[in-house]
């Protein structure tokens, strides 16, 4: 639509995810066998018919431009982009100090799209939206800012914004990572706090307004959580959008949404695709997860004399060569070789794995281009683990990209 301009914000560097993102940045981090994680914002868009999008990019952007020049190009299709924009200091000599700054520094973009409506939204989490849905709500609002926002447990209130509303939608209060105590919960229902998903639909004369005024206040973090949103809402200019409103044929009742920003819930959001309900369908022809395909041929499985090839609730990647080893509960990625007598539970590979015959691996991540040596034994002992290795709290072992393990 002509009206509406998108912004994805993709420069986060993602320190959480480390060793994930000691190459790429937070979005480009590969999910779910064949995507990144930048893959589910843009098709929440695209499959929309939303297609004017900026994608601003800043850490270790490398990976990530490569990218979206394989998957993302709309080249000859008129009027419509995806376009990759890089920190550049267009406004002062300093990188993105916060979420705002980094609009505010490419609010040209803003100024010359003749949009009257803008998208500013996130893209490190797994979810699946309609954005026109939010889009018809904040016009019928008739508001300067909606904010889409999702239930989640009061004990994970400081990780997010968290909102309180009146009967008829308007933000009547905002806090930004309160502690569990301070923490506002639904009315009615003690255990849950209502979040704010870091997706925002803003009516475009009122951001260019509300950006130039916090670039030159020098008591902001220029921040849309910490100071956007807060100033905004006390207005009575702000509505919020309920996720579980949003609904897509095909798709579960339930509205599914995933914050990945730690080891420990990137493993625990991949496991979620292994469920026999899947939250979120990655078979839905109704809304289709575009991404970028390698020219791999099919994943291959062979038995090895005695030893026969079995996958228990596995997504195995195009390329993958499975020979005579024991597979559950695992998300291979593209390229993956499997050696005989191999066991491999609860992993995700990420791709160009190399397995040595005989290796036990156990809630393991591996990142591109590892190999482990035949025989080696990772995830049982995770004491030794820790000396060689990242481990999370909940005893996620992660192998750093092009590692050779057990040489």
């Amino acid at each position: 639509m002509a009206g509406i301009l998108a912004m994805i914000l993709a420069g986060g560097e993602g320190s959480r995810l480390f060793p994930l993102t000691q190459n790429r940045s937070k979005p480009a981090v590969p999910f779910g066998g064949n995507y990144r994680l930048v893959d589910f914002a843009l098709n929440n868009f695209v499959n929309a018919d939303l297609m004017n999008i900026y994608v601003l990019t800043q850490f270790k952007s490398q990976s990530l431009n490569l990218h979206l020049r394989r998957a993302w190009r709309l080249a000859g299709i008129s009027g419509r982009f995806i376009e990759a924009i890089p920190a550049q200091q267009r406004v002062n000599k300093n990188w993105y100090s916060g979420t705002a700054d980094a609009i505010y520094q490419n609010s040209s973009f803003i100024e010359k799209s003749e949009a009257d409506h803008i998208c500013i939204f996130g893209s490190d989490h797994i979810y699946k939206m309609d954005v026109q849905q939010m889009i018809d709500y904040h016009k019928d609002k008739g508001g300067e800012l909606t904010v889409a926002a999702i239930r989640v447990q009061k004990q994970q209130a400081i990780h997010f914004g968290i909102i309180e509303i009146d009967e008829e939608g308007h933000m009547i209060g905002f806090s930004e990572k309160p502690s569990v105590e301070e923490a506002k919960t639904i009315p009615g229902d003690p255990d849950h706090v209502l979040a704010s998903m870091g997706n925002y639909v803003f009516k475009t004369d009122t951001l260019l307004e509300e950006l130039r005024e916090d670039a030159f206040a020098e008591d902001s973090s220029h921040d849309f959580g910490k100071d956007i949103i807060p100033k905004l809402y006390k207005q009575g200019k702000v509505f919020v959008y309920n996720f579980s409103d949003n609904k897509i044929p095909g798709e579960p009742e339930h509205a599914y949404w995933r914050d990945v920003g730690t080891i420990d819930s990137y493993w625990a959001a991949h496991m979620d695709l292994l469920n026999d309900d899947q939250p979120i369908s990655l078979y839905n022809k109704h809304w289709p997860l575009h991404t970028y395909h390698p020219p791999f041929p099919p994943a291959t499985f062979r038995d090895q004399g005695s030893s026969e090839s079995y996958v228990y609730k596995s997504h195995i990647g195009a390329g993958s060569y499975i020979n005579g080893a024991n597979i559950k509960n695992s998300i291979l990625g593209f390229r993956s070789h499997i050696c005989t007598d191999v066991m491999v539970n609860g992993c995700i590979f990420l791709g160009n794995a190399k397995i040595g015959k005989g290796a036990r691996l156990t809630n393991v991540i591996l990142d591109k281009n590892v190999e482990v040596a035949p025989g080696t034994v990772i995830g049982e002992d995770l004491e030794q683990d820790r000396k060689k290795f990242t481990v999370s709290d909940n005893g996620i072992v992660v192998i750093s990209k092009g590692s050779r393990v057990g040489f």
